[in-house]
């Protein structure tokens, strides 16, 4: 589909996790933020992309420390002015501040603070972002604050009711390759259906043995740059 692709190399054997790339970097504008893992066995991943990141020449803005954690599935783009970071089990507050403090130096207008519900590890399990203005949402794990910020910047908003879709299909897991063109995990009907009858075109792919392993097409893709037309 011409998105050139790039791999973290090297990763040890007995960090098979690492293949969601997603939550080892923070792409931010001005470049990457390189996470504290949240999770201890996930611990040390973090060098390998740090390295992919230096071999492509992609500027480290900050290292996320001490005891503070991060990972980079806990930040969400709306837009240049609008970004949401997520607290919860792989997130700390602190980590939040970090990466918050960050974004405003950026100039980002608004940094949206969302606490991620207890059984969810991210929340692109129950958010996402199929087009400019088309935002699709698990509504009963998704704050009203997250809903009201989208709407004042012009987004519509697509409701998923089904839970198997949700929670054993990752349906809301996908990626956007431009406005209106996802790749998303086979199966999901439901958020396939009301994909489509918002003009949004979807490719399916089947990654089965990959969501045995908690994560889907979004998880394992960490954007770095994306085309501003």
């Amino acid at each position: 589909n011409g998105v050139q692709v790039h791999y973290i190399e090297n990763v040890p054997l007995d960090k098979p996790n690492a293949l969601f790339a997603r939550d080892l970097v923070g792409m931010t504008p001005e470049g990457a933020i390189v996470p504290r893992m949240g999770t201890s066995v996930r611990r040390g991943e973090e060098r390998y992309a740090a390295e992919a990141l230096a071999r492509l020449g992609v500027p480290i803005v900050r290292t996320i420390t001490g005891t503070a954690t991060f990972e980079g599935a806990d930040l969400l783009w709306a837009n240049r002015d609008l970004a949401f970071v997520s607290i919860g089990k792989r997130t700390n507050a602190e980590g939040a501040q970090m990466v918050a403090a960050e974004l405003r130096r950026m100039g980002v207008g608004e940094v949206v603070f969302v606490h991620v519900p207890y059984s969810e590890g991210h929340p692109d399990g129950c958010m996402n972002f199929a087009s400019r203005n088309i935002a699709v949402v698990y509504p009963v794990q998704v704050p009203y604050t997250v809903v009201e910020a989208l709407r004042r910047h012009g987004y519509r908003i697509i409701e998923i009711d089904s839970y198997r879709e949700i929670r054993h299909g990752a349906g809301l897991n996908f990626v956007a390759l431009e406005p209106g063109r996802v790749v998303m995990p086979a199966g999901n009907v439901e958020v396939r259906s009301k994909l489509q009858a918002a003009g949004v075109e979807c490719i399916e792919v089947e990654v089965d043995e990959i969501l045995k392993g908690g994560g889907s097409v979004h998880c394992m893709t960490a954007f770095l740059k994306r085309d501003e037309s």
